[in-house]
C-alpha cells in the first residue's frame, strides 16, 4: 500500500503542515480529498481476498479504515511521536475505548478527582455495573497514587492539568509507580496537546484526546483521538473501535487534519494572550485566586515548569464572592466571552462550573459559585483585558 512521503524535519510545524499528507498520491491535489464513502469495492475475488487477510491495513469499509481518516491518524501519531493513533467520532468515544482496553471484569481503577466529568462518572459509575471497582485521588502527591493501588488495580487514569482547577499530576514519577506495579496509564492530554506535553516520553502508555478542542480548534467538529503504541492501538482498533463503533466519519477527520495545519499557530497566540490575561486577573481586586499553571502563584508552578512547554488557553479563577448572583452579574456583563461549555476554538468563553453541577449532585457537592473558568481565544487580548475589567466592576 502507497505511504505519504517522509517528512523530512522533526520540527512540530512542519510536522503539522505536512506530516500524513502526500499531494502526488491523489492527482496533486493541494488539500486532500474527502473519501465520503461507506465501503469500498475490489477488482477480483483474489483482491478481496487479500484486503481481507488484514482489513486494518487495506480498505474494506469505513468503519475499518478510511483514506481520508488514515492520513489524520498518520499525522497525529506524527506529532505526539507515536507509533500508531486511532480517530474517533468524539473525546468521549475514545477515552471510554481507552479505558475499556485496559480493565476487565473484577479490575480496579485509580483516577484523579478532578478529571473531566463524564470520564470521571464512566470510571465511577459506568464499569461498576461490570464489577470495575475505582478510587479517586486528589493526585498532586505521588505517594497518593501508590498508596491506592489493590492487588487488582489495572488502571491509573491522569488528566494533568486537569478539568476546572487545573491540577497537576507528577507524570514521570506516578508512571514509575504504575511500571512497578504493572498498571497500565492513561492519560488525557487536551489541555496542553503534545505541544505543550509529551506524556509518552513521561512514561504514559495511552494518550487520549478530545479532538472537539485544539485540534479543530473552530467549535465545528466532534471528534477523539488514541494515541500509543502500535500493538496496542492494533488491539484497540479490533475490538473498542469495531466492536462498539465510535468511529469518526470521513468529513470530521478531514476537520481536524485542517485543524492541525494551523495549531501551533494558534496555541502560540493562546498562551501569549492567557499569560497576559492571568496576570490581569491575579492582580485585580476583584478576584480572589487564579488557577493557571502558568502562572508563578500556581502551587505547582515548578512541576509545569518541569514536565509541561507552556500553558494553553483555559484558566479558571475566583471572584472574592460566593454569591450565585453576583457571579451571574460578572458573566452576563461580558461582551466577547460568551457563555458556553466546551472550549479550545478560536473564540473566547466563559463558565461557571456551578452550572453543570446543579442538576446533577446534591448542593453541598457543588463547586463554588464564584469559581470562573474561562477559555482565551484569539481576538485582541486588549479587547479581552477590557472587557474582563468592565464586567468585574459590573459585580
Amino acid at each position: 500500500m502507497h505511504r505519504p512521503a517522509r517528512v523530512p524535519s522533526q520540527r512540530m510545524d512542519t510536522l503539522a503542515a505536512h506530516a500524513g499528507d502526500d499531494p502526488f498520491r491523489f492527482m496533486g491535489a493541494a488539500a486532500p480529498p474527502i473519501f465520503e464513502t461507506s465501503t469500498f469495492v475490489f477488482p477480483s475475488v483474489a483482491d478481496a481476498v487479500a484486503a481481507f487477510a488484514d482489513d486494518q491495513e487495506h480498505y474494506v469499509y469505513t468503519r475499518r479504515r478510511n483514506p481520508t481518516v488514515r492520513a489524520v491518524e498518520e499525522k497525529l501519531a506524527a506529532m505526539e511521536g507515536a507509533e500508531a493513533c486511532r480517530l474517533f467520532a468524539s473525546g468521549m468515544a475514545a477515552i471510554s475505548a481507552a479505558i475499556l482496553s485496559c480493565v476487565r471484569a473484577g479490575d480496579h481503577v485509580v483516577c484523579v478527582d478532578t478529571a473531566y466529568g463524564p470520564a470521571k462518572a464512566f470510571i465511577t459509575g459506568y464499569l461498576s455495573r461490570f464489577g470495575v471497582s475505582a478510587t479517586l485521588v486528589d493526585g498532586c502527591d505521588p505517594a497518593e497514587w501508590e498508596a491506592a493501588v489493590r492487588p487488582n488495580t489495572r488502571l491509573f487514569y491522569l488528566e494533568s492539568p486537569s478539568s476546572n482547577l487545573m491540577k497537576l499530576q507528577d507524570l514521570a514519577a506516578v508512571t514509575a509507580i504504575a511500571r512497578r506495579h504493572g498498571i497500565a496509564t492513561v492519560i488525557d492530554n487536551s489541555y496542553c496537546t503534545m505541544l505543550l506535553q509529551r506524556p509518552l516520553e513521561l512514561g504514559v502508555d495511552l494518550v487520549v484526546y478530545s479532538g472537539s478542542k485544539y485540534f479543530g480548534g473552530h467549535s465545528d467538529v466532534l471528534a477523539g483521538a488514541v494515541l500509543g503504541p502500535a500493538e496496542r492501538l492494533r488491539r484497540i482498533g479490533e475490538e473498542e473501535c469495531m466492536l462498539l463503533g465510535g468511529i469518526i466519519g470521513p468529513f470530521e477527520a478531514w476537520l481536524i487534519g485542517r485543524g492541525l495545519r494551523t495549531l501551533p499557530v494558534r496555541m502560540r497566540q493562546h498562551q501569549v494572550s492567557a499569560a497576559k490575561v492571568a496576570e490581569f486577573l491575579a492582580g485585580h481586586d476583584r478576584v480572589a485566586r487564579v488557577h493557571y499553571p502558568g502562572h508563578p502563584s500556581h502551587p505547582q508552578y515548578d512541576l509545569a515548569l518541569r514536565q509541561m512547554r507552556g500553558a494553553s488557553g483555559l484558566l479558571s479563577f475566583e471572584l472574592d464572592t460566593r454569591d450565585l448572583n453576583q457571579a451571574s452579574r460578572f458573566v452576563d456583563a461580558l461582551r466577547f466571552f460568551h457563555l458556553g461549555v466546551s472550549w479550545g476554538g478560536y473564540e473566547s468563553l466563559v463558565f461557571l462550573p456551578v452550572i453543570g453541577a446543579m442538576h446533577k449532585v446534591p448542593e453541598a457537592k457543588w463547586p463554588s459559585p464564584g469559581l470562573v473558568r474561562i477559555h482565551v481565544g484569539l481576538e485582541d487580548v486588549a479587547d479581552l483585558l477590557a472587557d474582563l475589567d468592565q464586567a468585574l466592576r459590573a459585580m
